[in-house]
């Protein structure tokens, strides 16, 4: 319902107005609009729900990247219902052009690769127009730390995209003074709780390391990333650096086709992490994917996340 409300709003706003050219910051390029896009597609289900709560679904022309990965919740059905998922996983340049896309709103491995066939400069030619993930630009530039503030700056960038400021920045505070007045009914320990992220695999664990969304959500909730040291954004550590950290909890990404249930069953029945404390008293927390990646759930993640940490 609140896509609906949100797009209705959108439309009201910009009816009948003139939109100038604007330009944002995409990663290490400047990348200017003479009008907003009209025929969007996003990738990836959390960059998707960025379109949405910005009631841009109007402006799209399909999305990609969600149902070989993930599923989508009620409320996001409900939301891209009258939209065509164009591609199950990343989109090929075909795909994209056939669309006769002008807007692609994707990241560095969220829907793009670094030397692959779909980037800004190849969908350049073909008048397809990108604005990359912010949270994505390490994998091309050098980057600070993640924060919370890099999916506070795409929906804004988006608003300025598109014509609507208004809704981004209402957005953007709303969420700013949610998150405040939750930071303010939680008593955190004087010492932050030691956190793992463990993604996937079983031989090597795939991780969030200190570029990656999970480590702002963790510091956000008092706790601390022990693979902060990581200097990636998701990548493959060894168990053996795990059991090092000693994490205090464990927090599981749930999507794909092992589920959180196998990956906790998992860490549990092995001896090799019997002395880890998360292990011993069994300090598992689940963020579904669309929580865990850059966009409007970030919150709610966070909320999750203290809950978990100092609820015990």
């Amino acid at each position: 319902m609140r896509y609906i409300l949100l797009g209705a709003l959108a439309m009201i706003i910009t009816s009948g107005a003139a939109v100038a050219q604007t330009s944002v910051q995409s990663c290490n390029r400047t990348v200017t609009f003479d009008a907003p896009p009209e025929r969007a597609i996003s990738n990836d289900v959390n960059l998707t729900e960025m379109m949405l709560v910005l009631g841009l679904t109007d402006r799209m022309v399909g999305y990609t990247g969600i149902n070989g990965w993930n599923k989508l919740d009620a409320e996001m059905r409900a939301g891209v219902a009258a939209l065509p998922e164009l591609s199950e996983r990343y989109p090929s340049k075909e795909v994209l052009v056939g669309a006769d896309a002008d807007f692609f709103f994707a990241g560095w491995n969220y829907g793009m690769k670094v030397g692959g066939e779909v980037t800004p400069e190849t969908l350049k030619p073909f008048g397809i127009q990108v604005y990359e993930l912010t949270e994505s630009c390490t994998h091309i530039m050098d980057k600070d730390r993640v924060s919370i503030e890099d999916m506070y700056v795409d929906l804004l960038n988006l608003g300025k995209i598109f014509g609507v400021e208004y809704d981004a920045n209402a957005l953007v505070d709303g969420y700013r003074a949610e998150l405040a007045a939750f930071t303010d009914t939680i008593s955190i320990g004087e010492e932050p709780v030691r956190v793992f992220v463990y993604d996937s695999g079983e031989d090597t664990p795939f991780t969030a390391g200190l570029y990656a969304m999970p480590t702002a959500l963790i510091e956000a909730a008092g706790g601390v990333n022990v693979m902060d040291g990581f200097e990636k954004s998701w990548g493959t550590v060894t168990w053996e650096e795990v059991i090092e950290q000693n994490p205090e909890v464990i927090v599981i990404v749930n999507y794909g086709e092992v589920t959180a249930e196998q990956k906790r069953d998992f860490m549990m029945s092995n001896p090799a992490f019997a002395d880890i404390d998360a292990v011993q008293h069994d300090r598992f927390v689940i963020l579904e994917y669309v929580e865990a990646t850059p966009g409007p759930r970030n919150i709610q993640a966070i909320k999750t996340l203290a809950e978990a940490f100092w609820s015990n």
